[in-house]
């Protein structure tokens, strides 16, 4: 491969090459002096980030500035997760104070091929490794005894090492060192693959039941007493169903003596490392606590559901007495469902008495509780002072290259999921945005003024460890709030646009504080557009914000409030309302509820065009009103009486034919089903056409009430009787009969009621008696 460029060596050093691939470093990294101690080596520092890692940290950029994504979905299980539940649901026992889940393995006739091979050259060269660093030798052995104490492993008798056809598999391992607490960790490679195949491709992941960070740290803050605790080895506290306990096989030596004959071994319990243990152990965590719920109480169980992410449980509540109370019920909760909750910390002395020193976390062991401060705790990647009760931020960059990769690995690394650092993070944003318009390559040095730029950037973090922001959303003596709202602010420019959602809360007393509760700045994208267009985008992450902190906070919020100074945001406001409420998305409500077996027919209560045969009553009456009172000056009230004699006369018409029982007269109304009346409200007198220029308003209305009746009763009562020269044949009247009797005196409401006697025939005319 032709090289793209070769950085030669110095003092016969390495020498570098970059080539279309990257960089490659080559060459002797000791010196070559036999005077040289045997023990000194070169230390070489390889700050490169791989293409992978590379996603990683976009992906990982894109979560905390978009933490709203997927908040107007529904996010449903899909078909691999239900089948995962199902079979966790279905293994699940608990054995000798143990739950036991399976491997939720995909294929039920699943046949792997045997790999042992693959996993004894891993280890093999894990031996080099050993042979050079003493340290790292003396901390992986501890684990591995560790693991075979407490029964996690167990090694493998002579009988038992004969692997079962296609059910067996052995993993790799290798050393994990955590960044913050350098503590080793050994980590079985379910990802390594053998023959096409690995271990976690055929191990379903399940869906996420843990609960959001986003809700986990909003939830933290709500009350003033605080606490903190961890799930001790929350994997391993689960054990593997015994007949998928062959899958995790793996090689060591005797006592880690790497001189001697590796023997085989095999977990016992979930590891860290395979793409299903999150969700079998959160799913054991939640299955606890529904199993032990009525012994231990709802509150216990409620904070297991909403107050852990994953094996980490950050609870606040109202006063010490119920934290102690809590945190003794969750104790005991948990070690009943074989789970140790330790490392306990909390801005509280009271509480940290009640915890038993060893239980407490690291920094809290050694404290005397009168005297000394709180110290400073990680809280799911944040810093908190537990004295001070804030949270607090040390920022320690590594050296990185001035490259757009060494820019964003940077950036990267500033973990501030509520955006308490937004407008502090926008300025790096900015210049890492520029730098892409630019079209500058991922390892391409950046010019003189970039580089000035990024380094006063970086000068200017050191000023956030004088910074903090307060846990609590209120203060000790604030007490229970009566009113909680969100208050939400959005504004743009030509560069970004970003919201700040603020909590304000009142007490019974009539005291109001606010809180700052999230915030997020985003930089513009790269196609430029218009301020309004930017305005409107601050205007819908707002909304969105909304919608996230309604769902995560525990509190009884009344509407909420958006602040904008933008008039196209206010417009378009406006706009969608309107066209909301006259676009109704009727085939989306009807797809949706026939999915749930419901017909659906569009009639609002105000939309008389959507009506049948009422629409043509409401035709009716407004026609003869328009007629009525078109000359008639009417104010408020005497239009409304008028609407009010209108109905009841509408309301008083027969809806059924009468009874053929010669006894039962009178027909059925819409009154007697409103009014639960049997008699007709007969008008209160007798009114003229002079009434209509009386001043008396009342008579007015009185007579136009009566007008109203005879026009309506001309055009109503025809439409009762059928033409039968159009229609099909029918019988003619019969005696005994029950008909209505048309009489022009006949006072309004009235519906006078007759039984024909008598039928004779007159010129061919039938008539009536």
């Amino acid at each position: 491969m032709e090289p793209l460029q070769v950085v030669s060596s110095v003092d016969d050093g390495p020498y570098a090459v970059r080539t279309i691939l990257g960089w490659t470093v080559n060459g002797p990294l000791r010196g070559g002096s036999d005077t040289m101690e045997t023990n000194k080596r070169t230390e070489v520092t390889a700050n490169r980030i791989s293409v992978a890692k590379l996603e990683e940290l976009w992906q990982l950029q894109f979560k905390q500035d978009f933490p709203d994504a997927g908040q107007n979905e529904d996010i449903e299980m899909s078909k691999d997760d239900h089948q995962f539940m199902n079979m966790v649901s279905q293994s699940s026992k608990f054995v000798d104070g143990q739950y036991s889940v399976c491997l939720p393995i995909r294929n039920k006739s699943l046949c792997m091929p045997n790999n042992r091979s693959v996993a004894e050259q891993r280890v093999l060269n894990l031996r080099k490794r050993f042979s050079r660093d003493v340290k790292f030798h003396t901390e992986y052995v501890a684990f591995m005894e560790d693991i075979l104490k407490k029964g996690y492993a167990v090694k493998l008798n002579s009988a038992e090492c004969e692997p079962t056809e296609g059910r067996t598999w052995y993993l790799p391992h290798h050393g994990v060192r955590h960044p913050v607490k350098q503590k080793l960790r050994v980590v079985f490679d379910c990802g390594a693959s053998f023959q096409g195949t690995s271990l976690n491709q055929q191990l379903l992941q399940g869906p996420d039941l843990t609960s959001s960070l986003m809700g986990v740290l909003m939830r933290f803050r709500q009350e003033t007493v605080a606490v903190m605790a961890d799930v001790e080895a929350m994997f391993h506290q689960i054990r593997v169903s015994h007949e998928d306990t062959d899958f995790f096989r793996f090689l060591w030596w005797p006592d880690g003596n790497y001189e001697q004959e590796l023997l085989e071994h095999k977990m016992l319990v979930h590891i860290f490392g395979a793409t299903s243990s999150p969700s079998v152990a959160t799913f054991a965590l939640q299955k606890c606590a529904t199993d032990f719920e009525d012994e231990f109480g709802h509150e216990a169980a409620k904070t297991v559901r909403k107050n852990f992410y994953v094996d980490d449980c950050l609870k606040s509540t109202t006063d010490e007495d119920t934290a102690i109370t809590l945190c003794a019920d969750l104790r005991s909760m948990l070690a009943k469902g074989g789970f140790r909750l330790t490392k306990w910390s909390s801005n509280s002395r009271k509480l940290l008495n009640s915890i038993p020193e060893e239980e407490r976390a690291q920094g809290f062991q050694d404290l005397d509780l009168d005297e000394d401060n709180l110290p400073m705790e990680r809280v799911l990647g944040i810093q908190w002072c537990a004295e001070s009760d804030q949270f607090k931020f040390k920022i320690n960059l590594k050296d990185r290259p001035h490259t757009r990769r060494g820019l964003l690995s940077l950036v990267s690394s500033i973990f501030d999921p509520l955006g308490f650092l937004a407008p502090v993070i926008l300025p790096a944003k900015i210049i890492l945005q520029e730098l892409c318009r630019q079209k500058y390559s991922w390892d391409e040095d950046l010019p003189d003024n970039v580089v000035e730029s990024w380094k006063k950037w970086i000068s200017g973090l050191q000023q956030l460890e004088n910074f903090g922001v307060y846990r609590c959303v209120k203060t000790k003596q604030f007490g229970a709030p009566v009113f909680a709202q969100l208050h939400h602010f959005a504004d743009a420019s030509e560069d970004a646009y970003g919201t700040a959602s603020y909590l304000l809360l009142h007490n019974a007393t009539g005291e109001a504080q606010s809180t700052l509760m999230m915030a997020k700045a985003r930089v513009a994208p790269l196609r430029s557009p218009t301020i309004p267009r930017m305005e409107l985008t601050a205007a819908t992450v707002a909304v969105k914000m909304d919608k996230l902190l309604k769902k995560e906070i525990e509190l009884e919020l009344h509407d909420s409030i958006f602040w904008t100074d933008s008039t196209a945001v206010l417009k378009s406001a406006d706009s969608e309302l309107k066209k909301s409420i006259k676009e109704w998305n009727t085939s989306k409500i009807t797809k949706n509820l026939q999915q749930k077996g419901v017909q659906w027919h569009f009639n609002p209560p105000a939309g008389s065009h959507h009506g049948g045969s009422w629409e043509r009553l409401i035709r009716s009456v407004r026609k003869i009103l328009n007629t009525t009172v078109k000359e008639q000056p009417l104010d408020e009230e005497g239009l409304h009486t008028l609407l009010c004699e209108a109905e009841a006369i509408i309301n008083s018409r027969p809806i059924t034919k009468a009874s053929s029982d010669l006894n039962d007269l009178e027909a059925l109304t819409p009154n007697h089903l409103v009014l639960l009346k049997v008699k007709p409200e007969l008008p209160p007198g007798v009114f003229n056409k002079d009434d209509q220029y009386a001043n008396r308003r009342w008579r007015q209305v009185q007579y136009l009430a009566d007008v109203f009746w005879k026009r309506w009763c001309k055009e109503y009562l025809p439409q009762l009787q059928e033409r039968q020269r159009w229609s099909t044949p029918g019988r003619n009247f019969c005696i005994g009969d029950v008909v209505l009797i048309v009489d022009d005196t006949s006072p309004r409401n009235s519906w006078p009621l007759g039984r024909i006697v008598e039928r004779f025939l007159i010129r061919k005319v039938l008539f009536v008696k």
